[in-house]
């Protein structure tokens, strides 16, 4: 939120969030400030039935719908965001999903996409069961292409690494192995090597992890 808040205004602005997962992120944007408008997408059933549940967000409407095919009028919204999710688009539909970005921003919006790097301790964890290496980079690459093409201009490019905190391999199962999002089948002696990968990070409070991030902010052009 540091990030986002220094790089853009949000107040009575109309915010986008295609796959807002558990909502903390949308609830965050939502929550502070004033007079902020968001519509929250998310094509994981299972979170999305948790989505309608929430009763004080009064100004966020969650829908079930993914980026390749947004419910939202042309020219209709001032920023759009991504907070790791461009990477769990299927990559066939990665440059569709960027043109309903395009469709949707207003001349001059921002469309926020932030993405995991591949590298990291979190990450050597991660890959164990679930290695995102080839669809990480076809989501870098998918956008490189949108601003390649002209729909959108680079406005920045950050970096910085986001801390993440497990209380034990219970919590990291329940949220990593557990994700909703994604079926993960793990053998015994699978299991057993991510389990122990895990506590090697162990501590006296949990087991921290940080989780470089790559984030393009891209800008529609006026015209």
């Amino acid at each position: 939120m540091d990030v986002i808040d220094e790089h853009l205004a949000l107040d009575g602005k109309r915010i986008l969030e295609l796959g807002c997962g558990r909502a903390e992120l949308t609830r965050a944007i939502a929550s502070t400030g004033h007079n902020r408008q968001v519509l929250a997408l998310e094509v994981d059933e299972v979170q999305h039935a948790l989505h309608q549940q929430i009763t004080d967000l009064d100004n966020v409407e969650f829908r079930l719908a993914g980026a390749e095919d947004i419910p939202a009028d042309d020219n209709s919204v001032d920023v759009v965001f991504m907070f790791k999710s461009l990477h769990h688009v299927p990559e066939e539909l990665m440059a569709k999903s960027f043109e309903e970005i395009s469709r949707v921003l207003r001349p001059g919006g921002y469309a926020y996409i932030s993405e995991p790097v591949f590298a990291g301790d979190f990450n050597e964890i991660l890959r164990l069961f679930h290695d995102e290496q080839s669809v990480r980079e076809a989501a870098f690459n998918a956008i490189r292409v949108a601003v390649d093409s002209g729909r959108f201009e680079l406005a920045d490019e950050l970096f910085f690494n986001t801390p993440m905190r497990f209380e034990n391999f219970s919590d990291f199962e329940e949220k990593v192995i557990g994700a909703t999002h994604t079926d993960h089948q793990l053998s015994a002696g699978l299991h057993e090597q991510v389990r122990s990968s895990f506590e090697q990070h162990m501590g006296n409070d949990g087991a921290h992890f940080v989780m470089p991030i790559r984030v393009d902010l891209l800008r529609k052009p006026l015209s």
